[in-house]
Protein backbone atom coordinates (compact mmCIF):
# COMPACT_ATOMS: atom_id res chain seq x y z
CA UNK A 1 0.00 0.00 0.00
CA UNK A 2 2.48 2.66 -1.11
CA UNK A 3 1.87 6.37 -0.63
CA UNK A 4 3.46 9.52 -1.97
CA UNK A 5 1.95 11.60 0.84
CA UNK A 6 4.50 13.22 3.11
CA UNK A 7 3.67 12.01 6.67
CA UNK A 8 4.15 15.50 8.08
CA UNK A 9 1.61 16.91 5.60
CA UNK A 10 -0.99 14.64 7.21
CA UNK A 11 0.16 14.66 10.81
CA UNK A 12 0.59 18.39 11.35
CA UNK A 13 -2.94 19.53 10.41
CA UNK A 14 -4.57 16.51 12.05
CA UNK A 15 -2.83 17.13 15.36
CA UNK A 16 -3.64 20.85 15.17
CA UNK A 17 -7.30 19.98 14.51
CA UNK A 18 -7.26 17.58 17.46
CA UNK A 19 -5.98 20.27 19.81
CA UNK A 20 -9.12 22.28 19.03
CA UNK A 21 -11.75 19.58 18.60
CA UNK A 22 -10.79 16.66 20.86
CA UNK A 23 -13.63 15.37 22.99
CA UNK A 24 -13.30 15.78 26.75
CA UNK A 25 -13.33 12.08 27.68
CA UNK A 26 -12.53 10.89 31.21
CA UNK A 27 -9.94 8.35 30.12
CA UNK A 28 -8.01 11.22 28.51
CA UNK A 29 -7.97 13.36 31.66
CA UNK A 30 -4.71 14.29 33.35
CA UNK A 31 -5.57 12.07 36.33
CA UNK A 32 -6.24 9.00 34.18
CA UNK A 33 -4.64 5.75 35.27
CA UNK A 34 -3.24 2.96 33.09
CA UNK A 35 -5.96 0.68 34.42
CA UNK A 36 -8.63 3.23 33.53
CA UNK A 37 -7.26 3.46 30.00
CA UNK A 38 -7.23 -0.31 29.65
CA UNK A 39 -10.83 -0.53 30.90
CA UNK A 40 -11.90 2.12 28.39
CA UNK A 41 -10.26 0.28 25.51
CA UNK A 42 -12.01 -2.98 26.38
CA UNK A 43 -15.36 -1.25 26.78
CA UNK A 44 -14.98 0.67 23.52
CA UNK A 45 -14.57 -2.49 21.46
CA UNK A 46 -17.68 -2.52 19.24
CA UNK A 47 -19.50 -0.11 21.57
CA UNK A 48 -19.94 3.66 20.96
CA UNK A 49 -18.49 6.29 23.27
CA UNK A 50 -21.92 7.63 24.24
CA UNK A 51 -22.76 4.28 25.86
CA UNK A 52 -19.31 3.61 27.26
CA UNK A 53 -18.70 6.90 29.09
CA UNK A 54 -21.36 6.54 31.84
CA UNK A 55 -20.57 2.85 32.23
CA UNK A 56 -16.84 3.60 32.52
CA UNK A 57 -17.43 6.28 35.15
CA UNK A 58 -19.61 3.96 37.24
CA UNK A 59 -17.14 1.09 36.87
CA UNK A 60 -14.13 3.19 37.89
CA UNK A 61 -15.96 4.62 40.93
CA UNK A 62 -16.73 1.09 42.08
CA UNK A 63 -13.49 -0.62 41.07
CA UNK A 64 -10.76 1.99 40.60
CA UNK A 65 -7.92 -0.51 40.28
CA UNK A 66 -7.16 -4.05 39.08
CA UNK A 67 -7.16 -5.43 42.62
CA UNK A 68 -10.73 -4.19 43.14
CA UNK A 69 -12.01 -5.93 40.02
CA UNK A 70 -9.99 -9.06 40.78
CA UNK A 71 -11.64 -9.38 44.20
CA UNK A 72 -15.19 -8.73 42.95
CA UNK A 73 -17.67 -11.50 42.30
CA UNK A 74 -18.10 -12.41 38.64
CA UNK A 75 -21.85 -11.89 39.03
CA UNK A 76 -21.27 -8.30 40.16
CA UNK A 77 -18.89 -7.70 37.25
CA UNK A 78 -21.45 -8.96 34.75
CA UNK A 79 -24.21 -6.88 36.33
CA UNK A 80 -22.02 -3.78 36.17
CA UNK A 81 -21.30 -4.50 32.51
CA UNK A 82 -25.07 -4.32 32.06
CA UNK A 83 -26.00 -3.75 28.40
CA UNK A 84 -22.63 -2.77 26.93
CA UNK A 85 -22.84 -5.90 24.79
CA UNK A 86 -20.47 -8.81 24.19
CA UNK A 87 -20.34 -9.68 27.93
CA UNK A 88 -17.42 -12.05 27.42
CA UNK A 89 -15.37 -8.85 27.46
CA UNK A 90 -16.34 -8.40 31.12
CA UNK A 91 -15.05 -11.87 31.95
CA UNK A 92 -11.80 -11.23 30.10
CA UNK A 93 -11.42 -7.88 31.87
CA UNK A 94 -11.73 -9.54 35.26
CA UNK A 95 -9.26 -12.24 34.21
CA UNK A 96 -6.95 -9.46 33.05
CA UNK A 97 -7.26 -7.70 36.41
CA UNK A 98 -6.34 -10.89 38.25
CA UNK A 99 -3.34 -11.41 36.00
CA UNK A 100 -2.17 -7.83 36.58
CA UNK A 101 -2.39 -8.40 40.34
CA UNK A 102 -0.69 -11.81 40.25
CA UNK A 103 2.05 -11.03 37.72
CA UNK A 104 2.66 -7.30 38.14
CA UNK A 105 1.73 -6.44 41.69
CA UNK A 106 -1.42 -4.63 40.63
CA UNK A 107 0.27 -2.23 38.20
CA UNK A 108 -0.57 -2.38 34.49
CA UNK A 109 2.72 -3.02 32.65
CA UNK A 110 3.97 -0.72 29.91
CA UNK A 111 5.97 -3.41 28.14
CA UNK A 112 4.33 -4.62 24.93
CA UNK A 113 5.13 -8.30 25.49
CA UNK A 114 3.79 -8.17 29.05
CA UNK A 115 0.61 -6.44 27.88
CA UNK A 116 0.05 -8.98 25.12
CA UNK A 117 0.40 -11.78 27.67
CA UNK A 118 -2.61 -10.46 29.63
CA UNK A 119 -5.99 -12.18 29.05
CA UNK A 120 -8.08 -10.38 26.46
CA UNK A 121 -5.33 -7.99 25.36
CA UNK A 122 -4.51 -8.10 21.67
CA UNK A 123 -2.16 -6.09 19.53
CA UNK A 124 -4.46 -3.06 19.21
CA UNK A 125 -5.24 -2.86 22.94
CA UNK A 126 -1.58 -3.26 23.88
CA UNK A 127 -0.58 -0.47 21.49
CA UNK A 128 -3.39 1.79 22.72
CA UNK A 129 -2.47 1.31 26.38
CA UNK A 130 1.18 2.05 25.65
CA UNK A 131 0.22 5.23 23.79
CA UNK A 132 -2.66 6.59 25.84
CA UNK A 133 -1.69 5.42 29.33
CA UNK A 134 2.08 5.72 29.18
CA UNK A 135 2.71 8.13 26.29
CA UNK A 136 4.90 5.58 24.55
CA UNK A 137 5.50 5.21 20.82
CA UNK A 138 3.38 2.47 19.26
CA UNK A 139 1.41 1.81 16.11
CA UNK A 140 -2.22 2.29 17.18
CA UNK A 141 -4.35 0.98 14.34
CA UNK A 142 -8.07 0.76 15.03
CA UNK A 143 -10.87 0.98 12.47
CA UNK A 144 -10.86 4.79 12.60
CA UNK A 145 -7.12 5.15 11.95
CA UNK A 146 -7.27 2.48 9.25
CA UNK A 147 -10.00 4.46 7.47
CA UNK A 148 -8.15 7.78 7.70
CA UNK A 149 -4.99 6.27 6.22
CA UNK A 150 -6.87 4.28 3.57
CA UNK A 151 -8.47 7.47 2.29
CA UNK A 152 -5.79 10.07 2.77
CA UNK A 153 -2.77 7.98 1.82
CA UNK A 154 -4.08 5.14 -0.34
CA UNK A 155 -7.09 6.74 -2.05
CA UNK A 156 -9.48 3.95 -1.00
CA UNK A 157 -12.97 4.52 0.39
CA UNK A 158 -12.41 1.99 3.16
CA UNK A 159 -9.56 -0.32 4.19
CA UNK A 160 -9.65 -4.00 3.31
CA UNK A 161 -11.84 -6.11 5.63
CA UNK A 162 -8.77 -7.80 7.10
CA UNK A 163 -5.71 -5.90 8.23
CA UNK A 164 -2.65 -6.53 6.04
CA UNK A 165 1.09 -6.41 6.61
CA UNK A 166 1.36 -3.60 4.06
CA UNK A 167 -1.27 -1.61 5.94
CA UNK A 168 0.63 -1.94 9.22
CA UNK A 169 3.82 -0.80 7.49
CA UNK A 170 1.98 2.18 6.05
CA UNK A 171 0.62 3.11 9.46
CA UNK A 172 4.06 2.76 11.05
CA UNK A 173 5.52 5.14 8.47
CA UNK A 174 3.21 7.90 9.72
CA UNK A 175 4.04 7.47 13.42
CA UNK A 176 6.50 10.12 14.70
CA UNK A 177 9.78 8.86 16.10
CA UNK A 178 9.35 10.47 19.52
CA UNK A 179 7.07 9.09 22.22
CA UNK A 180 5.03 12.23 22.86
CA UNK A 181 4.49 12.97 19.17
CA UNK A 182 3.56 9.36 18.46
CA UNK A 183 1.01 9.25 21.27
CA UNK A 184 -0.53 12.54 20.14
CA UNK A 185 -0.75 11.35 16.53
CA UNK A 186 -2.45 8.14 17.65
CA UNK A 187 -5.13 10.05 19.53
CA UNK A 188 -5.57 12.69 16.82
CA UNK A 189 -5.88 10.29 13.88
CA UNK A 190 -8.33 8.13 15.83
CA UNK A 191 -10.45 11.16 16.72
CA UNK A 192 -10.49 12.36 13.12
CA UNK A 193 -11.82 9.01 11.98
CA UNK A 194 -14.45 8.96 14.72
CA UNK A 195 -15.77 12.50 14.20
CA UNK A 196 -15.01 13.58 10.61
CA UNK A 197 -13.68 10.80 8.40
CA UNK A 198 -16.55 8.49 9.27
CA UNK A 199 -17.44 5.34 7.39
CA UNK A 200 -20.89 6.23 6.05
CA UNK A 201 -21.03 10.03 5.93
CA UNK A 202 -17.55 11.55 5.90
CA UNK A 203 -17.52 15.31 6.48
CA UNK A 204 -14.87 16.14 3.91
CA UNK A 205 -15.59 19.87 3.99
CA UNK A 206 -14.66 19.91 7.69
CA UNK A 207 -11.57 17.75 7.29
CA UNK A 208 -8.22 19.39 8.06
CA UNK A 209 -6.46 17.29 5.40
CA UNK A 210 -9.02 17.57 2.61
CA UNK A 211 -6.48 19.27 0.34
CA UNK A 212 -3.98 16.38 0.55
CA UNK A 213 -6.44 13.46 0.74
CA UNK A 214 -5.87 10.99 -2.09
CA UNK A 215 -9.43 9.67 -1.92
CA UNK A 216 -10.95 13.13 -2.26
CA UNK A 217 -8.56 13.99 -5.09
CA UNK A 218 -9.68 10.84 -6.91
CA UNK A 219 -13.32 11.88 -6.71
CA UNK A 220 -14.22 9.76 -3.69
CA UNK A 221 -14.48 6.40 -5.52
CA UNK A 222 -16.73 3.70 -4.04
CA UNK A 223 -15.76 0.91 -1.70
CA UNK A 224 -14.26 -2.08 -3.51
CA UNK A 225 -15.14 -4.29 -0.53
CA UNK A 226 -18.75 -3.18 -0.15
CA UNK A 227 -20.19 -6.62 -0.82
CA UNK A 228 -18.14 -8.05 2.04
CA UNK A 229 -19.27 -5.46 4.59
CA UNK A 230 -22.94 -6.28 4.94
CA UNK A 231 -23.87 -6.16 8.59
CA UNK A 232 -26.32 -8.60 10.12
CA UNK A 233 -29.60 -7.20 11.42
CA UNK A 234 -29.92 -7.53 15.19
CA UNK A 235 -33.58 -8.55 15.41
CA UNK A 236 -34.02 -12.32 15.58
CA UNK A 237 -30.33 -13.10 15.89
CA UNK A 238 -28.63 -15.34 18.43
CA UNK A 239 -27.03 -12.19 19.81
CA UNK A 240 -30.47 -10.79 20.63
CA UNK A 241 -31.48 -14.04 22.31
CA UNK A 242 -28.30 -14.22 24.38
CA UNK A 243 -28.83 -10.60 25.39
CA UNK A 244 -32.32 -11.35 26.66
CA UNK A 245 -31.11 -14.32 28.69
CA UNK A 246 -28.27 -12.27 30.19
CA UNK A 247 -30.65 -9.41 31.04
CA UNK A 248 -32.96 -11.85 32.84
CA UNK A 249 -30.08 -13.29 34.89
CA UNK A 250 -28.62 -9.87 35.69
CA UNK A 251 -31.93 -8.47 36.92
CA UNK A 252 -32.96 -11.51 38.96
CA UNK A 253 -32.70 -11.41 42.75
CA UNK A 254 -32.09 -15.14 42.90
CA UNK A 255 -31.92 -18.27 40.72
CA UNK A 256 -34.07 -18.09 37.59
CA UNK A 257 -36.34 -21.11 37.01
CA UNK A 258 -36.26 -23.01 33.74
CA UNK A 259 -39.75 -21.90 32.77
CA UNK A 260 -38.75 -18.23 33.00
CA UNK A 261 -35.89 -18.84 30.60
CA UNK A 262 -38.12 -20.88 28.28
CA UNK A 263 -40.60 -18.00 28.10
CA UNK A 264 -37.99 -15.58 26.73
CA UNK A 265 -38.06 -16.72 23.11
CA UNK A 266 -40.55 -18.55 20.86
CA UNK A 267 -37.97 -20.65 18.98
CA UNK A 268 -37.04 -23.33 21.51
CA UNK A 269 -34.18 -24.67 19.41
CA UNK A 270 -32.55 -21.28 18.98
CA UNK A 271 -33.05 -20.50 22.66
CA UNK A 272 -31.41 -23.77 23.71
CA UNK A 273 -28.46 -23.12 21.40
CA UNK A 274 -27.97 -19.66 22.86
CA UNK A 275 -28.27 -20.82 26.47
CA UNK A 276 -25.74 -23.58 25.77
CA UNK A 277 -23.37 -20.98 24.31
CA UNK A 278 -23.68 -18.82 27.43
CA UNK A 279 -22.97 -21.82 29.63
CA UNK A 280 -19.93 -22.76 27.52
CA UNK A 281 -18.60 -19.19 27.70
CA UNK A 282 -18.87 -19.12 31.48
CA UNK A 283 -21.46 -16.34 31.41
CA UNK A 284 -24.22 -18.42 33.00
CA UNK A 285 -24.50 -21.43 35.31
CA UNK A 286 -27.16 -24.15 35.20
CA UNK A 287 -28.10 -25.69 38.55
CA UNK A 288 -29.86 -29.05 38.07
CA UNK A 289 -32.95 -29.80 40.13
CA UNK A 290 -32.54 -32.02 43.18
CA UNK A 291 -34.87 -34.62 41.66
CA UNK A 292 -36.91 -35.27 38.53
CA UNK A 293 -39.78 -33.16 39.88
CA UNK A 294 -37.63 -30.10 40.53
CA UNK A 295 -36.76 -27.97 37.48
CA UNK A 296 -33.30 -26.64 36.81
CA UNK A 297 -32.44 -23.04 37.58
CA UNK A 298 -29.97 -20.58 36.04
CA UNK A 299 -27.79 -17.89 37.60
CA UNK A 300 -24.77 -15.74 36.90
CA UNK A 301 -21.40 -17.24 37.89
CA UNK A 302 -20.23 -16.35 41.41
Amino acid sequence: MPTALDPAALRTPVVAWFEEHARDLPWRAADRTPWGVLVSEVMLQQTPVVRVEPAWRAWMRRWPGPADVAAASTADVLRAWDRLGYPRRALRLQECARAVVERHGGDVPDDEAALLALPGVGSYTAAAVRAFAFGRRSVVLDTNVRRVLARAAAGAALPAPAQTVAEVRLAASFVPADDAGAARWAAASMELGALVCTARAPRCDACPVRDVCAWRAAGRPGDAHADRRRTQAFTGTDRQVRGRVMALLRDALGPVPQEAVDALWPDAGQLRRCVDALLADGLAVRVPGVDDDTPATYRLPH
